[in-house]
């Protein structure tokens, strides 16, 4: 069962999983990071570079990435990931990897995927939750078992995201995301979500059946998920209390 935390705003849900990484860190210096994009985790980026502890070991994947963008275009996320992370954080750019970012992209899934087994494996991987379930770019119908590959994005994905760009039209339709089946072999999960936009899709991930047609439920089969979220994406949780409860009561030793 994944562990709901209840946070008052992004600003406490951002503290709580920065300690966690920089617990992380602190045993493993050169941790490995699987590190998402967009407004949710920016709480989280912040906190850390807040903190100034030194990273400058920690290597990193990005969840994904579009595909069909312009090198050096604002909204890659490659440039975000570095404007948002990488500079502020004070990580070795070359230890931070971005879906599709070397070689063709015909291999692109393939030659991702090898660089995360020999990196050994994320340690902790930031997630947040689309309106429709998807996390990474895994929109519904994604297999569990699915890889780093490249994808179709649905319409209202793109229409989620057009506030990024200058007009709805220049959101790319493709990307190319770490899978299900990618994500599920990090050792934690940290997913987040604020706001009554994401209400309906946590209690899916969270408390639905376990389903294609909601991505984000691949979570309730990993061992060791953490789940953040604001008052407003919990309204929709039918075991609060109990969440509430667990969290107000855990030990001493017991953290994210």
């Amino acid at each position: 069962m994944a562990e709901i935390v209840i946070v008052s705003d992004m600003a406490a849900a951002g503290e709580l999983a920065a300690d966690a990484i920089l617990a992380l860190v602190a045993q493993k210096p050169d941790a490995v990071l699987g590190l998402a994009t967009g407004s949710t985790p920016l709480a989280v980026y912040r906190a850390l570079a807040a903190k100034g502890a030194d990273l400058s070991r920690v290597r990193g994947f990005a969840l994904d990435e579009y595909v069909g963008l312009p090198p050096g275009h604002p909204e890659s996320y490659r440039a975000v990931i570095t404007r948002d992370v990488v500079e502020p954080l004070g990580l070795d750019p070359a230890l931070v990897r971005v879906p599709g970012d070397r070689g063709p992209l015909e291999t692109a899934g393939a030659d991702y995927e090898r660089a995360i087994i020999e990196a050994g494996g994320i340690d902790l991987q930031i997630l947040g939750i689309g309106t429709d379930g998807h996390i990474g770019f895994n929109e519904p119908g994604s297999s569990f078992a699915s890889l780093t590959r490249v994808k179709t994005l649905t319409a209202q994905t793109r229409e989620d995201n057009a506030r990024f760009f200058d007009s709805p039209a220049d959101v790319p339709v493709h990307c190319i995301t770490q899978g299900l089946g990618t994500i599920q072999r990090a050792r934690h999960l940290v997913l987040l979500a604020f706001g009554e936009g994401k209400a309906a899709a946590i209690a899916a991930a969270v408390e639905g059946p376990i389903t294609a047609s909601s991505p984000g439920s691949a979570i309730q089969l990993h061992a060791h998920v953490s789940v953040l979220v604001d008052e407003a994406a919990a309204s929709r949780l039918a075991n609060v209390d109990y969440y509430r409860h667990a969290w107000a009561n855990r030990l001493p030793w017991e953290t994210l």
